[in-house]
């Protein structure tokens, strides 16, 4: 389990394909050692299993189910990715719960810069469009935001400098394609509407 708030950053230097999946290499300043070998990490918001590590590089297999639903079937090298530690017993929660279960993958449509932040606007397909809910938490490549405004493409989001400063938003434009999980909570409780009826 996250909580979507991004303080590190990697750089993906390759992949290598496998019959049902492929791993990924990612170089990054997180500390870990052979010892953190089957924790999860949250890159770009996708629960990933560390399965090895070695002089800062971390490799992860990600499952054909995996990368269907997340941009990963399209990285490439030099790829900025947001990593994110799982949290821990105690730990503040300063963004919103976030599992690391990708729901589908975005498109951004446009980006404009309006003071000093940054109104971020997303298309998203239908069918996960009816569970986009105004005022609510969403997750874009593993960072906690919110939905200021649902669109007929989908919805707009704010980004405050720091954030866009410490996450790959900042290396992202017009087409980008991001990983979205949608708020768990909100699709629990229109499941159990749904259900109700």
């Amino acid at each position: 389990m996250f909580n979507g708030i991004i303080f590190n950053k990697g750089i993906a230097i390759r992949t290598s394909k496998r019959p049902k999946g492929i791993n990924i290499f990612v170089k990054s300043d997180l500390r870990l050692t052979s010892k953190d070998i089957g924790v999860s990490i949250s890159c770009d918001g996708v629960c990933l299993t560390l399965i090895s590590i070695q002089k800062g590089i971390m490799e992860f297999y990600l499952s054909n189910e995996t990368i269907k639903r997340s941009r990963f079937k399209y990285l490439k090298k030099n790829d900025n990715i947001n990593l994110e530690l799982p949290l821990k017993y105690g730990h503040k929660i300063s963004g919103h719960i976030c599992q690391g279960h990708v729901d589908t993958v975005g498109r951004i449509l446009g980006i404009k810069k309006i003071d000093k932040s940054f109104l971020f606007d997303f298309g998203i397909n239908p069918k996960e469009k009816k569970n986009i809910i105004e005022k609510d938490s969403i997750c874009i490549n593993g960072i906690s935001l919110t939905i200021s405004k649902v669109t007929k493409k989908g919805f707009q989001i704010w980004v405050i400098p720091h954030t866009f400063r410490l996450t790959n938003l900042s290396k992202l434009k017009k087409g980008s394609l991001v990983n979205i999980e949608i708020d768990i909570l909100s699709k629990y409780v229109k499941n159990f509407l749904h259900e109700k009826k």
